[in-house]
């Protein structure tokens, strides 16, 4: 048999279509991978938001038990932090066995106090002309509230699977903090050879910007909360320590938590007068003033000065993704996002030349 009968013999390892075929199955299995790697983190977005808390608690920890080694100069991590841990604990018992009684009637009051302050604005309204509409939200509004209440139960469910939550974070920030030099090690192994140094950059931004944050916000939230509870208390506003409360507690929210807290304030100085009610939004404005042009810049000054414009949508968006758990944890997932921008993008991706918030030298 000659070899124009046969053919050509093809060459092992050269034929094209079986090589195309290759490249169309390991493209094929690689979107795959990266829509089941998306699908997957969408899913698991709590959990990962509660790994997040723990790791912002573990920085509250852990700040608190190098300043409590600086201070007794004991030298113990273990001891230190068990000490941390329990002055965080008996702050939060003592302050509840204190003020626990008097808040509860507050917020008892301030329940109670809401549906005739309602009522009073909405005869105020139509006496002035303006019942169509802004009545008509009203009403929506007292509707809202009816409804929320007959959801005790459901919501009385969502409080203990939230209690759940707390008590996790709460337990895995002690062990984050008892060791965090093996947590940063483990994360550092995972990264590429050439990554490494700076992801040891980059989270040590994080550390530096979480603890700042955590500090100024702590004296921010203390001092609005103060502020709100004697400025109520001198205008005579009903329930003034529990909105002090409130509103000292929704100081964390960005921009967003002083208009919030303010809501309930003025429906309550309804009940007083219209004119206590404009001297409680007076009191707010300058409350704001006070912790936009001084406070903030404070907390900016110590963690990472973020655009006043980012903050607030990184709020929504949070709100939007997550739900509540991501409106309260908005300020240090936009401050770690932020320094992941400037650190690992912009200045070792793209090679500019940058200040890191944070950082002294470029």
């Amino acid at each position: 048999m000659s070899i124009e009968e046969t053919g050509p013999v093809p060459q092992s390892g050269h034929d094209p279509n079986r090589w195309t075929v290759g490249r169309i199955v390991t493209a094929a299995v690689a979107i795959m991978a990266v829509i089941g790697l998306a699908w997957l983190l969408v899913d698991l977005s709590q959990f990962l938001l509660l790994i997040f808390a723990a790791v912002v608690l573990a920085c509250i920890f852990d700040a608190l038990a190098d300043g409590i080694g600086r201070l007794t100069g004991l030298k113990s991590r273990g001891i230190t932090l068990t000490i941390a841990v329990l002055v965080l604990l008996l702050v939060f018992i003592g302050a509840f066995v204190l003020f626990g009684a008097q808040f509860a009637q507050e917020m008892n009051t301030i329940g109670e106090s809401i549906p005739p302050a309602l009522e009073q604005i909405e005869g105020l309204l139509r006496r002035l002309g303006y019942g169509g509409t802004l009545t008509g939200l009203l009403e929506q509004g007292t509707q809202d509230l009816s409804s929320i209440a007959s959801r005790v139960g459901t919501y009385a469910l969502a409080v203990g699977s939230g209690l759940t939550d707390f008590v996790l974070v709460f337990v895995a920030a002690i062990f984050i903090a008892a060791d965090p030099g093996l947590h940063r090690r483990g994360l550092v192994l995972l990264m590429p050879r050439p990554a490494e140094q700076p992801a040891r950059e980059f989270l040590d931004d994080c550390g530096n910007g979480l603890r700042g944050w955590m500090l100024g916000q702590a004296v921010s939230s203390v001092l609005v909360g103060a502020l709100t509870w004697a400025g109520l208390a001198l205008l005579g506003v009903p329930a003034a320590g529990g909105l002090g409360l409130i509103a000292g507690l929704l100081d964390v929210i960005p921009l967003v938590g002083p208009v919030l807290a303010g809501i309930p304030a003025v429906l309550l100085a309804f009940t007083v007068s219209p004119m206590t009610a404009l001297w409680t939004v007076g009191l707010f404005l300058v409350i704001q003033q006070l912790q936009g042009n001084f406070l903030q810049p404070m907390i900016q000054k110590r963690a990472v000065n973020v655009p006043p414009s980012v903050l607030l949508f990184a709020v929504f968006g949070a709100g939007v993704l997550f739900g509540g758990l991501g409106v309260l944890l908005a300020a240090p997932l936009t401050i770690v996002l932020f320094l992941f921008v400037q650190r690992i993008y912009v200045r070792d991706l793209l090679g500019k030349d940058i200040t890191v918030a944070g950082q002294e030298d470029a």
